[in-house]
């Protein structure tokens, strides 16, 4: 095979043998995927379908978008007639294939489960159907998700802008493969158990998420009241709370390790930090203060604000900074609002929660402008109105919603364990290092 690959070759245990993908038991196979699968690509003639072919209700008919979590989403996905359906060439899919993404998301697939209705597929996917008695669809399926195949997809694709295989690409795919069935068979039990264990964690933290945001548009819109609580609650507009400080402009291409500031940058409140940013327990990337001199240090209890994002979901998402120590030097960056309470006028950790507020993203919803990128000006936020419950309540609430974080936390971090669990197991498995016979 090419050279790109010869750098894993290894030292060879007796039974083993040295392979283009490094050392595999010597009574395994090394076929390619060809060897293995038929390839079959959807219909790309005359009969394909258009928007106006598309139904309420009918043949499911799935596109690289459909694919989920290694399933199909069904519930968004389009539906052609049966008469379309039928009039279609190729591209038709039946329990035991998977689905294989060629364009973009390389790597991307699904794999049809047993009691699945037939349907189609749209030309950026390809049918990977496995050949009875050479290798079973659960192998493929951990295969897909190996290492293994990503070097495959990095020696294979092709493209620039947007990276494509076709299924004669996808056929070179080296396999690392039990000759026996009832070792694929075993190596797929073995993952499966971790595979449920993630499953069942991910659902439970999605169920948890659901329960926090109910919990959080009650409490803080009033909505619920805890015990030993009454009376009307404030409402006050940013510009009567908050002060603007001045922010950096600086890209990530100024950031660097050895810099004497943090830096928050837009997009790590988009993706790494959400409603809190703990500075006992995570911090930010740096840069040099030379950078920057213009932006206003953040203080403990200031609230960082992204005023643009690329979805609605990202609209003034915002953060509060809170752990800051006497010595920590902090900025807020390129597209963000700095806000500082003129007095105080909510209790710590209450801001981040209030950042969630269904209500309030109702209100950046009205003022927000954009077609591409979405935004929110500075005068657009100053008469937006804001809760402002007592400061006991206010405390009684951040410690319940902060409880349920805390609670989320702990199961991710369970889930990310479970999935490096699942690589690991991976890795011994599927290359015969640990063997199940």
């Amino acid at each position: 095979m090419v050279d790109a690959l010869s750098s894993n070759r290894a030292t060879m245990a007796p039974a083993y043998q040295s392979t283009e993908i490094g050392p595999i038991p010597s009574d395994w196979l090394l076929p390619n995927l060809g060897e293995l699968c038929e390839f079959i690509n959807g219909d790309r003639g005359v009969n394909y379908p258009s928007k106006k072919d598309f139904v309420p209700l009918g043949i499911p008919f799935v596109n690289a978008g459909h694919l989920l979590n290694q399933r199909v989403n069904f519930s968004d996905a389009d539906y052609i007639t049966i008469e379309k359906f039928n009039s279609l060439g190729g591209g038709k899919y039946q329990p035991g294939d998977l689905l294989y993404c060629l364009r973009g998301s390389l790597g991307k697939f699904a794999y049809i489960e047993p009691g699945t209705a037939t349907g189609a597929i749209a030309s950026s996917l390809v049918i990977v159907r496995p050949i009875k008695g050479r290798v079973t669809q659960a192998y493929l399926k951990e295969y897909f998700l190996s290492e293994y195949s990503n070097q495959m997809i990095k020696l294979w694709a092709g493209g620039a802008a947007q990276p494509n295989l076709g299924a004669q690409d996808l056929a070179r795919f080296s396999v690392p493969l039990p000759p026996k069935l009832d070792e694929q068979e075993l190596i797929t039990q073995a993952l499966s158990k971790t595979d449920a264990l993630i499953e069942a964690l991910a659902k439970l933290i999605s169920k948890k998420r659901a329960i926090r945001a109910g919990a959080t548009e009650d409490l803080l819109s009033g909505h619920t009241r805890l015990s030993g609580f009454r009376g009307d609650w404030d409402r006050k507009t940013f510009s009567g709370i908050f002060d603007f400080y001045p922010t950096a402009t600086n890209s990530r291409a100024d950031l660097n390790d050895s810099g004497d500031t943090y830096y928050i940058h837009y997009g790590d409140i988009h993706t790494r930090f959400h409603s809190h940013l703990d500075f006992k327990l995570s911090q930010p990337p740096r840069i040099a203060r030379t950078k920057c001199r213009n932006a206003a240090y953040v203080r403990n209890g200031d609230w960082i604000m992204a005023d643009a994002s690329e979805d609605y979901d990202g609209v003034c998402k915002s953060i509060e900074v809170l752990g800051l120590g006497e010595t920590d030097r902090v900025v807020s960056g390129l597209h963000t609002f700095l806000l500082r309470e003129k007095s105080p006028t909510f209790v710590p950790g209450f801001k981040g929660h209030l950042g969630n507020l269904k209500s309030l993203r109702d209100q950046y919803m009205r003022v927000m402008t954009g077609m591409k990128v979405f935004g929110v000006s500075k005068a657009a936020l100053k008469d937006l109105m804001l809760p402002v419950p007592s400061p006991k309540e206010q405390e009684a609430i951040v410690t319940i919603l902060s409880e349920m974080a805390a609670d989320i936390v702990a199961l991710e971090e369970k889930l990310s364990k479970a999935r490096l669990v699942k690589l690991g197991m991976m890795q011994q498995l599927l290359t015969g290092k640990v063997r199940l016979v």
